[in-house]
């Protein structure tokens, strides 16, 4: 009988995530840490530097996810929850500027017909990305687990059937790595979005563009932003269609009682969503100490 596959680098950060966050409140240490992963101290420390760049330790003064559960159970608004737990600040500088324009009902109806659209597939920290694109801007990014070039095809041609679609590897390449830096640059051009959605959906993306970097909301309270406060429901399945990963930033909603919830490409990518913009706001905070201090 095979042994069973290592677990992937990947895989250990989200449980050492997962450690951290759902045991905040007790201060592990990192030889804690380390134990539950099966683990060095010194690889650990290593690994986890390597992709958060930070320390566990860092991290773990980081997280303020008990402190969300607790604004979010007591109400708290949804912009002001950011400045609360002090996670937004200046860290408006993280999100890249995006405009987001709605397909005419014309070009939904027709399936594409007129539209366009050249794709590809592009290496992420997150694991692959299907992006495709109209001339007017991106229309899809999904997280694949696996970058298979057949079923992505598939994939594109049920959402626009009567499109043309135009295989262009590497074409995306510039965007994603935009993606992930650790810092926005605030001189980057927009990106534009051109999506697919009904009145109500595209309402909800664009509060969802709203949400700050490394804050958290409720479906209640994104319903509540919306002028809908009896919607939760119905909001939640317009976040769950959401077509942009990462830049409509669906992962920022989370459930009234602190729970993950859902995520359309799986709760552990969740998870490590929210744990590296979590990172990120550290390494800003640190950023802001030293040059405050100069």
């Amino acid at each position: 009988m095979h042994s069973a596959h290592p677990p992937r680098d990947e895989d250990r950060i989200t449980q050492a995530i997962r450690y951290l966050i759902q045991h905040a409140h007790s201060q592990p240490t990192l030889a804690q840490l380390a134990g539950t992963l099966n683990l060095s101290e010194y690889h650990l420390q290593r690994l986890f530097t390597q992709w958060a760049g930070i320390s566990p330790k860092r991290f773990l003064q980081q997280i303020t996810l008990e402190a969300a559960k607790a604004g979010l159970q007591q109400g708290t608004a949804l912009l002001p929850l950011a400045h609360q737990l002090g996670l937004s600040g200046s860290s408006r500088l993280h999100d890249l500027f995006v405009t987001l324009e709605a397909m005419t009902p014309g070009e939904w109806r027709a399936g594409g017909a007129s539209l366009p659209l050249h794709w590809s597939i592009e290496p992420s920290r997150f694991g692959p990305l299907l992006a495709a694109s109209t001339p007017r801007g991106l229309c899809l990014l999904h997280f694949l687990p696996a970058p298979e070039h057949a079923q992505a095809h598939m994939q594109l041609q049920q959402r626009w059937p009567h499109a043309q679609l135009q295989h262009q590897p590497g074409s995306h390449q510039a965007l994603v790595a935009r993606l992930f830096q650790p810092l926005g640059q605030p001189d980057s051009p927009p990106l534009a979005l051109h999506v697919q959605g009904s009145n109500f959906q595209i309402q909800v993306w664009r509060a969802l563009l709203a949400i700050p970097y490394g804050s958290l909301c409720s479906y209640g309270q994104l319903a509540q932003a919306l002028g809908r406060p009896g919607a939760a429901r119905a909001v939640g399945s317009a976040v769950g269609a959401n077509p942009i990963a990462w830049l409509v930033p669906c992962h920022r909603v989370i459930r009234a009682s602190g729970a993950l919830g859902g995520y359309r490409w799986g709760e552990n990518c969740k998870l490590s969503l929210l744990g590296w913009e979590a990172a990120q706001q550290a390494q800003a905070a640190d950023y802001r100490t030293v040059e405050q201090s100069l």
